[in-house]
């Protein structure tokens, strides 16, 4: 069955999304409060699948944000350009004292019963500067581009990112790109200066735009605004409340072709059982379910959107597409970071059905 989008044969580039560069500290296991070194891993909602896309799927990808120069902006910029991806950056200057900043995302890893604590510095953030008006979008696009993506992390920042996609997203359809969007609802960044109303109201604005949307009941009732089952009290894998709301999504966004996401039982921080299902142009298509013995959880949601992406593109069935996105998250739970250390074969192989058995 076809996928029901109509994505170019030809561009310059396979996918290109619009986000904030974020960098992550990470002191392992060790909680903050005790911790005396950390990893830094360069993150970002949006940022994560043009990466993935381009690392693992070999795909032409772009980022379009915004970078500081200072020493931390040169880092971030470094594992850009080691990912892969292309930029499209409005530079800020720091003044050396506070800012404009690359925000910093603190995230321990947890261990067992104790789950991972994230909490962030997003003071004078230059991303949430971004406005309308600051991109060329026509010579971004100048050579094409199949797939455009954006989220409701960088959505929630300001007061301007928000309509910054909407005009992205204008672009991108002029451009003959197919559109997505992940919800990604998160209530304390929205609660900064607005709340659920104003982000419903936000993120309606944006979905008229878009072809796809990636995010769970949660993301769909308080992102969207639409009613449903008081899903705490149903097991994480019944896909029922999820497959529940799609009549109500697709009557309010009659446009949109496809919703996708995981589901997640969390057993423990290191043991979680890990599915995938999307609805796609009027069908229901879930993934198989695998029990995760996980190193580091940040970044799964985005390793599926960037898998079940790249089966789209790649024109793959909306099943095996599922699958793709389904194997690859699961697969970037078990490297530290954010982003993936996966190559499309392994990803390929464990959608098939492969083991852990020793590869010699």
């Amino acid at each position: 069955m076809s996928s029901g989008l109509s994505l170019r044969t030809e561009a310059a580039f396979d996918f290109i999304s619009l986000g904030a560069l974020v960098h992550r500290l990470d002191p392992g296991v060790i909680p903050f409060r005790k911790a005396n070194q950390c990893s830094i891993h360069v993150s970002g909602g949006e940022y994560n699948v043009a990466a993935n896309l381009s690392d693992c799927f070999r795909l032409k990808t772009g980022i379009v944000s915004a970078m500081v120069d200072y020493p931390i902006g040169d880092l971030i910029a470094e594992r850009v350009r080691a990912m892969g991806v292309t930029p499209f950056y409005k530079r800020f200057k720091h003044n050396g004292v506070n800012g404009p900043n690359m925000a910093t995302v603190y995230s321990d890893r947890g261990q067992g019963v104790r789950p991972p604590v994230v909490f962030y510095n997003r003071s004078h953030e230059a991303a949430a500067q971004l406005k309308p008006g600051d991109f060329d979008w026509d010579e971004i696009f100048r050579g094409g581009v199949k797939w455009f993506h954006s989220g409701g992390i960088f959505a929630s920042l300001s007061e301007t990112t928000g309509a910054l996609i909407v005009e992205g997203m204008k672009a991108a359809k002029k451009a003959g790109a197919v559109v997505s969007f992940d919800l990604n609802f998160r209530e304390k960044l929205w609660n900064i200066w607005g709340g659920q109303q104003k982000a419903v109201e936000v993120i309606g604005k944006i979905v008229e735009n878009c072809d796809v949307l990636v995010g769970n009941e949660e993301d769909l009732q308080k992102g969207l605004g639409i009613p449903g089952p008081d899903v705490e009290s149903k097991s994480k894998l019944d896909a029922g409340a999820f497959i529940g709301m799609i009549d109500s999504v697709v009557k309010k966004h009659p446009h949109v072709k496809i919703v996708a996401t995981t589901l997640r039982e969390v057993h423990s921080t290191n043991r979680h059982s890990w599915s995938a299902v999307a609805w796609v142009n009027g069908k229901i298509y879930q993934a198989p379910t695998c029990e995760l013995d996980v190193l580091d959880r940040v970044g799964g949601g985005d390793g599926f959107a960037s898998g079940f992406f790249y089966g789209l593109i790649t024109g793959e069935s909306p099943e095996e597409a599922v699958k793709l996105g389904w194997a690859h998250g699961a697969l970037l739970t078990t490297f530290p970071g954010d982003t993936t250390m996966a190559t499309v074969e392994q990803v390929r192989a464990f959608a098939k059905g492969g083991s852990a058995r020793i590869q010699r």
